[in-house]
């Protein structure tokens, strides 16, 4: 059993404050998204729970969590179950080499440097491959498990989407890659530091522009969001492959909860 010192209690500090700085985020991205989808239909959007709606996402947890959680008859009970738990674990795992800030001291709490980062990988970029290949899994599981032809087309379609567009934002991260000269995540933020000119900022979207495009579309195409959200296609198949899940199941998977 590791002792335990004040930089593995930081360490443990800083897996709560990103994880917990996940789910905030996501909540704020949900009142964006839903206040702009509003605004560009002319109408109000979320305006009553909180300033501005700005309590609405956590109002809609709470509902969840009080909603009874509902599992088909002929469902396969143990992979109904884990197929939410894997889609979140790869949402949040990915995170983990993601580099927050450079080394800190907590204001001379600390005997030595930390970085702020759960995990310092110098194959970063990798590691965010494999996490964001295996959430594949849990989309499949979701529909077949669920026993519903419904399920299972928006499952078969959602992960068809997922490998096809993986290789379009591959190759555009390799292009950031081949710039930084790294595949630490570290290193590549490290690399775009200073500016030409004193003016222009040293971002490698500037060096790649075509690969920031292929990448941002490609990544909204992995999440099934609009106007990639044909896997769902609620009028063919009421809901995509998580039709059957309720309460907080439905609430894990990360592409309908951000």
């Amino acid at each position: 059993m590791p002792a335990i010192t004040p930089l593995l209690i930081a360490q443990l500090v800083i897996i709560v404050v990103v994880f917990h700085a996940l789910l905030l985020s996501a909540a704020a991205m949900v009142w964006v998204e839903r206040r702009l989808a509003a605004a560009l239909q002319q109408r109000l959007g979320p305006i009553r729970v909180g300033w501005q709606g700005l309590l609405q996402p956590f109002a809609d947890v709470i509902k969840l969590m009080f909603k009874e959680e509902l599992r088909p008859k002929a469902a396969d009970a143990l992979l109904f179950a884990l197929a939410p738990v894997i889609s979140a674990t790869c949402a949040f795992a990915a995170f983990a080499v993601v580099p927050f800030g450079g080394e800190t001291t907590l204001f001379g709490l600390l005997p030595e440097g930390m970085r702020l980062q759960v995990a310092d990988v110098n194959v970063a970029a990798l590691v965010i491959f494999a996490i964001a290949s295996m959430s594949v899994y849990g989309i499949v599981l979701a529909g077949w498990s669920s026993n519903s032809k419904y399920s299972l087309i928006g499952g078969l379609r959602s992960s068809a989407q997922m490998i096809s567009y993986e290789l379009s934002y591959g190759m555009a991260l390799v292009s950031v890659l081949l710039v930084g000269n790294s595949l630490s995540l570290t290193d590549i933020v490290n690399g775009q530091a200073g500016a030409w000119f004193g003016v222009i900022p040293k971002w490698f979207v500037f060096l790649q522009p075509l690969g920031f495009l292929i990448y941002m579309t490609a990544g909204v195409a992995e999440t099934n969001r609009a106007p990639f959200d044909f896997p769902e296609a609620e009028q063919e198949l009421v809901a995509g492959y998580h039709t059957e899940y309720s309460s907080m199941s439905f609430a894990m998977f990360p592409s309908r909860s951000t």
